[in-house]
């Protein structure tokens, strides 16, 4: 599947959005952990439609002017990391949850370190709206 890329700046540093055709598949920092993500090639397209919308949507997240964003993704991972991820979708913004609170509503109290593993994989983490704070609970 091809995959591309456009770069913006952001007042966490600069960002590389990162689509298939036409929906978001990554938002890389500029300082990503190896491993984190692995693509393969990409080929740069800063007017491809979906990676044009992603990049006016975060510059309004950034600014205060949004808190819900209206993006077609395409989640990469195991089965289970989609389902924490659409998970983290349905917290509303300003809420937060714990790994066990999310391990719990998915039907398996005792996987809160998995949760906790599949979050910080998230290779979408600002759409999903998920920050992970000290204390193991995630902020929409």
């Amino acid at each position: 599947m091809a995959l591309f890329f456009k770069v913006i700046d952001s007042p966490i540093g600069m960002l590389k959005l990162v689509a298939n055709e036409n929906r978001l598949a990554a938002i890389l920092r500029e300082v990503e952990r190896n491993g984190c993500m692995r693509l393969g090639p990409v080929t740069e397209d800063a007017g491809r439609p979906i990676l044009v919308n992603a990049a006016g949507q975060l510059s309004e997240y950034f600014d205060g002017q949004r808190t819900h964003f209206d993006l077609e993704l395409d989640f990469s991972g195991t089965d289970f990391q989609k389902k924490i991820w659409e998970a983290l979708l349905g917290i509303p913004f300003g809420e937060m949850r714990t790994y066990a609170e999310l391990a719990e509503q998915l039907g398996n109290a005792r996987a809160a370190r998995a949760v906790g593993a599949a979050n910080g994989m998230d290779p979408i983490a600002i759409v999903t709206l998920c920050l992970p704070l000290a204390d193991g609970r995630t902020s929409a």
